[in-house]
């Protein structure tokens, strides 16, 4: 079942901090956040799959990401990249399609340690304690994926 959305009609002050260590390069992760057809075998924390993502690298770019549940709803990640600096930055906003709350900002640092990069991901902009928790179930989720993927394409 889709995670419900909450009933805010701004972005909140509250935010989180998910970190992660992956046996890959900077180089390596950065690409499999940023091309569609990477980014589609990993995205999505369990049960959700990523069928479909749509990802215009470049600030002011537009990203679209499908997330599909096992009961067959979907939602659509989406919003706006402010920030590229390859192979070490992303910031974008964040919000579901549909909904016209304000929009979340999540920054992915990517800081290289040799054959391990550290990544970490700051969600800032979340309006209920609520939401919060399912974003960072929703990032350990990804993160996870991410792993997985990084260790089965070297």
């Amino acid at each position: 079942m889709a995670p419900r959305r909450p009933e805010a009609s701004r972005a909140g002050t509250l935010h989180l901090i998910v970190r992660r260590t992956i046996k890959a390069s900077a180089e390596q992760l950065f690409r499999a956040w940023t091309e569609p057809e990477q980014l589609v075998k990993w995205w999505g924390p369990p049960p959700a799959r990523c069928p479909h993502a749509e990802i215009d690298l470049r600030v002011g770019g537009q990203y679209r990401i499908a997330n599909v549940f096992p009961d067959g709803s979907t939602i659509w990640i989406c919003g706006e990249f402010e920030r590229i600096t390859p192979p070490r930055i992303l910031v974008f906003t964040w919000r579901l399609e549909g909904f016209e709350d304000g929009d979340e900002r999540v920054s992915v640092r990517f800081q290289g340690r040799g054959k391990t990069t550290d990544i970490i991901v700051t969600h800032e902009r979340i309006s209920t304690a609520e939401a919060k928790q399912r974003h960072e179930q929703g990032w350990n989720g990804c993160l996870d994926g991410l792993a997985m993927y990084a260790s089965s394409s070297s």
